[in-house]
């Protein structure tokens, strides 16, 4: 490729082939399962396994029709799984490219921004601080660039970089003009041509079996299949106990025909009794959590920080942009021993030429507002500069104008004012008036300069030059608007809101007063943190909400003590060096506006907005994701308890298989209405009211609590009496078992649809949940489609097949009314518990 070409980049059809001949620059391609492994990995569930076994012994019982009908089932519901698992691996896809690293090229002479995964061998990437290299390439030209290449050599030190025009003369393996993938850009900026791609980088070779590594179950994940299997464990057990009970009641003569007939009752309670839901329910509901999450400005990098939200204790935020507006303007000035033309201008002259910072392009625009445009601050020669580092909180530019060599610095007050030569009377006037300026909110920023007769004298470091102090610039960043409210919610919930900053002291406790920040005048900076133990700084963060001067090493011990005192912790960052204590945060919180590439990919979450308020309304969310898995994990055990109740107390009365309250085909026609009740209905309801005003949940506690298990319990044996009460009562009378099953299937179907009003909330009532889901279309959908269904199998044709009789509409207004009766109840619980919980709330 000629100089001219490369330096235009490739073409989008030149890039298209070569991505088809090198693959996806990825270290592990992404494997989809295909349709038969799919179907294989379903049949393969226990539920699956039963329903066949039923279709089999229902034609060796001579039945073929309702074998038949079994298979069909058995394929709608396979149809539901796949749609559902269809739609959240597709939800899931689309949250990963969101979050997937994106690299800035040129492509057809332009710069273009692309997903790093489309990278390939011939293009031009440009990287610049705090981006992740990601693939290797040799450096065609860079400015003052910086890499860290710890994650390949183990130096923690960074490595300055050359282009290959000028390569380094050293023989190392690691070359000073080449990039590797997995390398983090420190500092500067550079044009990379791409040489390498995916496993044939040096860090793909190494890092393969990395990649490769399964995916740890999540503490919720981990309950829910203990759950499933005990569940199993029991419907095994009760299999057994219950086919050798039948087999020994039944009087029918042939041994083949009372075994089968036994194995068939026993099928029946073992389905009722598996809540192969379970898996569904915390699938789907993470998935598409997640996706209402991305909706509303939260990007959510890993599922488990979804049930983590709800158990938040700790929010620890920067100030500037997350609680402020992040739009800077100089309000005060003060000088000492210069005019203020001259602050104006050291001010201006120790900005970076093309500045991003929001501070000095407030600067520069209050430079041009009084008559000092840009072009005349800039007008001499950059000889040198000295950069700002979070640990030195200052910087400088050393200019040759009209034939004087010029030392422009500023930075914090307590920085540059240790390199003046200030009296004491003086040092504590200008002292005295940082802190007034401080305590108004402002941000303070100290200017000072130095004259250098030659170039020789010019100091190597800041630290050694011998400055004269100018004066204090004030800039004001006031809060944003909704923030004192949000605060005021997270207290409500039992949120503590803790304000790290690296900006001095008055100016962090004014603001954190402004905003409702509670114990705002106890102030932690980052000298007196160094000096804390690590015992002494869990005693500390205890009570102290504001940290101040603290660099990004500082914010990791922080949340180390937090968490050895037992709290979760939610941590923003957006620099390069927040990346660890934001990976060591429960949930590690990146801003996607001004953070750096590593800072959002060390992140649970990413806010797209840098706003506070996003970050209440996700914990909000959280709360509620983990609010709605919990009600339907407890619709679930109140659903099967009926269903298995009446498939194991029937053969123990001596029924026969053929007269049974629910054969197999009712389970499954029952399954088909559980299914999308659990992943779709449930998963809509909005948030309690009061879901911000308790305190957070604790992250060890079961998935269902006692008192939850008991409500199910209780609910599924009311429901159970109702509808095996009236089924028992119907064939006495009529000796008509299908007309009995009839009723009693009918009073299950409707129970379920008023279970999910019932349960939508635990404080208010099933009428306030109707009319708040009046206006939801998929609500009428399922309410509409639980009738329909109950009307085509009791009135159709199929009511034969399924072994059903036609109900007269006095009974199916009975069977509404005994349903109502059945779930209703626990409307009056509520109405007794109401004043109960909130003189507890108001103890």
């Amino acid at each position: 490729m000629s100089e001219k070409n490369i330096y235009e980049g490739l073409t989008t059809e030149q890039a298209k082939i070569l991505l088809q001949k090198y693959g996806r620059n990825e270290l592990v391609p992404q494997k989809k399962d295909g349709f038969i492994l799919k179907l294989l990995h379903t049949i393969a569930e226990p539920m699956f396994i039963l329903l066949l076994v039923a279709a089999v012994i229902y034609f060796i019982l001579g039945e073929p029709r309702d074998g038949a009908i079994m298979l069909v089932f058995v394929i709608a519901i396979i149809t539901i799984d796949f749609v559902q698992e269809w739609k959240t691996d597709k939800t899931i896809s689309a949250l990963k490219n969101l979050s997937a690293p994106h690299t800035m090229v040129i492509r057809d002479g332009k710069e273009q921004t692309i997903l790093s995964t489309e990278l390939v061998p011939g293009d031009i990437m440009l990287v610049v601080e705090g981006v992740k290299i990601p693939a290797d390439g040799e450096i065609i030209k860079c400015s003052d660039f910086c890499v860290n290449e710890s994650s390949l050599t183990g130096e923690s030190e960074g490595v300055w970089k050359t282009d290959i025009a000028n390569p380094d003369a050293g023989g190392d393996y690691w070359r000073s003009d080449m990039c590797y993938a997995g390398t983090l850009c420190t500092q500067g900026s550079a044009s990379i041509l791409v040489t390498a791609t995916g496993t044939s980088t040096e860090y793909g070779k190494i890092g393969k079996n990395v990649a490769q590594a399964p995916d740890m179950p999540t503490p919720l994940q981990k309950q829910t299949n203990k759950l499933v299997k005990v569940c199993a464990v029991i419907a095994a057990v009760l299999f057994v106990l219950v086919t050798l009970i039948t087999f020994l009641n039944l009087t029918i003569p042939s041994f083949s025909d009372r075994l089968v007939e036994s194995i068939l009752s026993g099928i029946t309670l073992a389905m009722a009794m598996i809540p192969e839901e379970f898996p569904v329910v915390l699938t789907v509901f993470l998935s598409m959590g997640a996706w209402r999450l991305a909706r509303k400005s939260s990007l959510v990098r890993t599922m488990p920080s979804v049930e983590t939200l709800g158990a938040v204790s700790v929010l620890c935020v920067d100030k500037t942009g997350t609680i402020t507006m992040n739009e800077m303007t100089v309000t005060n000035f003060h000088t000492y021993n210069c005019t203020e033309k001259e602050l104006c201008e050291i001010m201006g002259m120790a900005c970076e030429v093309e500045c991003y910072d929001p501070m000095e392009k407030a600067m520069l625009s209050f430079c041009e507002a009084n008559g000092i445009s840009v072009k005349e601050l800039f007008s001499g020669e950059l000889v040198t500069e000295y950069a700002f580092t979070n640990k030195s909180k200052m910087m400088g530019h050393v200019w040759n104008k009209d034939g004087k060599i010029i030392i422009a610095a500023k930075g914090s007050f307590e920085k540059i004012s240790s390199l003046c030569s200030l009296s004491d009377e003086a040092y504590k006037d200008v002292s005295e008036k940082a802190e007034e300026m401080s305590s108004k909110g402002l941000r303070v920023i100290a200017v000072a300069s130095q004259n250098v007769n030659s170039s020789e004298e010019i100091p190597h470091e800041l630290t050694d030059c011998k400055l004269s102090f100018l004066g204090l610039v004030g800039l004001a960043d006031p809060p944003r608007e909704l923030v004192a409210a949000d605060i005021e919610t997270c207290k409500k919930a039992g949120i503590r809101v803790v304000m790290i900053t690296g900006d001095n002291g008055f100016t962090a406790s004014s603001i954190a007063s402004q905003v409702g920040i509670e114990n705002s005048s106890d102030i932690i900076t980052g000298d007196m943190l160094e000096k804390m133990s690590d015992d002494e700084l869990c005693e500390a963060v205890r009570h102290a909400n504001i940290f101040s001067r603290v660099i990004p090493e500082h914010k990791m011990r922080i949340v180390k003590a937090l968490r050895r005192n037992g709290e979760i912790v939610a941590m923003t960052g957006d620099g390069v060096n927040d990346a660890p204590a934001l990976k060591y945060a429960d949930i590690g919180i990146a801003m996607g506006k001004r953070g750096s590439e590593v800072s959002r990919e060390a992140a649970d979450l990413i806010l797209l907005d840098d706003n506070f308020s996003t970050i209440v309304d996700t914990v909000r969310d959280g709360r509620r994701i983990f609010d709605n898995i919990r009600k339907a994990i407890g619709y679930i055990f109140t659903i099967h308890i009926p269903i298995a109740l009446a498939s194991l107390l029937a053969p123990m009365l001596g029924i026969s298989s053929g007269e049974l309250m629910l054969l197999p085909l009712h389970v499954v026609l029952l399954e088909l209405l559980i299914d999308p009740t659990c992943s779709i209905v449930l998963e809509r309801q909005p948030a309690e009211s009061n879901i911000m005003s308790r305190p957070p949940r604790n992250p060890s506690e079961p998935i269902i609590k006692l008192s939850g298990i008991i409500k199910s319990i209780v609910q599924g044996i009311v429901i159970f009496a109702a509808s095996f009460g009236t089924y028992l009562f119907i064939l006495n009378q009529t000796g008509n078992s299908s007309y009995a099953r009839s009723m009693s299937l009918t009073i299950i179907m409707f129970s379920n649809l008023l279970l999910v009003f019932v349960n939508s909330s635990e404080k208010d009532y099933a009428f306030r949940s109707i009319k708040a889901l009046a206006h939801d279309k998929v609500m009428w959908v399922t309410s509409l489609g639980t009738i329909a269904l109950v009307l085509l199998v009791l009135y159709s044709p199929i009511n034969s097949f399924l072994k059903l009789e036609p109900l007269s509409v006095v009974s199916l207004l009975a069977s509404f009314a005994i349903a109502v009766v059945s779930v209703m109840w626990y409307e009056i619980v509520k109405a007794v518990s109401k004043p109960v919980k909130k003189r507890e709330m108001q103890e």
